[in-house]
């Protein structure tokens, strides 16, 4: 093993360090509550009336839903104050406005709109931030500059801005504890040890639906195959993305950020159950991992919880039906994302940003039908090879260079549609 001091490690997981303490009630901001991870956090809220107080939620553009939702959560804490509510897609909120769905409750859309919902409240103690893609980074650097807990499903938020975030969560002591299940997995292994102590983190991976797919039938799947993703419930980007295996590489940078392990220390296998969601090798040799079903409450109530057990109903993992545990190398060949992932990563500087824009372009192009799911490595790396990486300094930069990749990729979108 090269000689490396750990002790330079800079991660943003407060390894070996005590938690926030906040007041028996927290008071949460839910970021993307119509989507998966938001309507799982509603229901851990439900089931916690004493314990969990939403004050502030937001959606896109999904206002009945949001409404209905909202709804149960009153009838679990009828003396709760209505939470304040953020529609970001405008022609939704004036909407919203019009059959008054929300009432005085409801923010002002608009640019901002986000980072206004996480500065609105007075008395804040954590913010769940699941939305999807790099739209989640300017709340989470909101959010970090209130010093609140933030659990952090917005993978995106490090891959964009991994340094900002890193930068604004020390200077104003926020703290930071993943939601992704592989990232919730490795926090449990390191529960009260230092960074120091770790060897090597593993990240696994289901393979998703073409894990067996010879390369050549890839030429051929269509978007339904695509979405049928063989273990998790999952909305359809992160679906497309658990299809290429990028959401690993993306999960790579992620926990390069978070624990401050180098990429080279940083493994991914294929493990076809999803029963084990990580491990974490120490530098003893000793190798812990964290088993369970896949089942994403788990993950959204240690990080909200600031990594405590609650009781969570629901089904217990039986290893006797389970009877053995599968694990494979992924086939870099079949699913060059993952190496186009982890290249970025180590190059540094804007290339993850534009490995994460193109991406999310090449994605909603697919889910459009307008490209095949085998175009999308080649809208990544045609748009790595064009915009050549340089250094990213401050938000704007991170946004510029973010606007660089999807012109780009929506051009190459274009050319391979025509």
């Amino acid at each position: 093993m090269a000689a490396e001091n750990r002790n330079d490690r800079v991660s943003l997981y407060p390894c070996g360090r005590p938690r926030k303490e906040f007041p028996e009630l927290l008071r949460l901001v839910l970021l993307g509550a119509t989507g998966s991870i938001g309507t799982q956090t509603l229901a851990i809220a439900r089931a916690n009336p004493a314990r969990l107080r939403v004050v502030g939620v937001s959606c896109h553009s999904r206002i009945h839903e949001l409404a209905a939702e909202l709804e149960t959560l009153r009838a679990a804490a009828p003396e709760a104050p209505r939470p304040l509510v953020t529609v970001v897609d405008e022609q939704a909120h004036a909407a919203a406005r019009a059959e008054g769905l929300f009432g005085d409750r409801l923010l002002p859309a608009g640019d901002g709109a986000l980072e206004a919902l996480v500065r609105a409240p007075d008395d804040l103690h954590v913010v769940v931030n699941g939305l999807v893609g790099a739209a989640g980074l300017r709340p989470t650097l909101a959010a970090a500059r209130r010093g609140v807990r933030i659990a952090l499903a917005n993978k995106e938020s490090l891959v964009v801005g991994g340094e900002l975030v890193r930068r604004e969560a020390r200077a104003h002591g926020a703290e930071i504890l993943p939601v992704d299940s592989e990232h919730s997995a490795m926090a449990q292994c390191l529960s009260g040890r230092r960074e120091e102590e770790i060897d090597k983190l593993i990240l696994t991976a289901s393979g998703g639906p073409f894990r067996q797919t010879p390369a050549a039938d890839l030429e051929h799947v269509t978007l339904r195959d695509v979405l049928r993703h063989p273990t998790w419930d999952m909305g359809p980007k992160i679906t497309v993305d658990s299809a290429t295996l990028l959401n690993k590489g993306l999960e790579i940078i992620e926990a390069h950020f978070l624990f401050g392990v180098p990429y080279e220390r940083i493994e991914v296998l294929v493990h076809p159950g999803s029963y084990v969601h990580s491990f974490v090798q120490f530098v003893d040799g000793a190798l812990l991992a964290q088993l369970g079903t896949p089942d994403m409450r788990l993950p959204i109530q240690y990080a909200v919880t600031g990594e405590k057990h609650w009781p969570l109903a629901g089904t217990r993992l039986n290893l006797l039906q389970i009877g053995r545990l599968v694990f494979e190398e992924p086939d870099t060949g079949r699913f060059p994302c993952l190496d186009l992932a982890r290249q970025a990563g180590r190059a540094g500087g804007s290339a993850p940003i534009l490995l994460n824009g193109a991406n999310e372009v090449a994605v909603a192009a697919l889910l459009a039908e307008r490209i095949r799911y085998v175009d999308i490595a080649g809208i990544i790396a045609r748009t790595l090879e064009a915009a050549r990486s340089g250094p990213v300094g401050s938000l704007e930069e991170a946004l510029e260079w973010d606007a660089l990749a999807r012109r780009m990729a929506t051009a190459e979108v274009a050319r391979r549609a025509s």
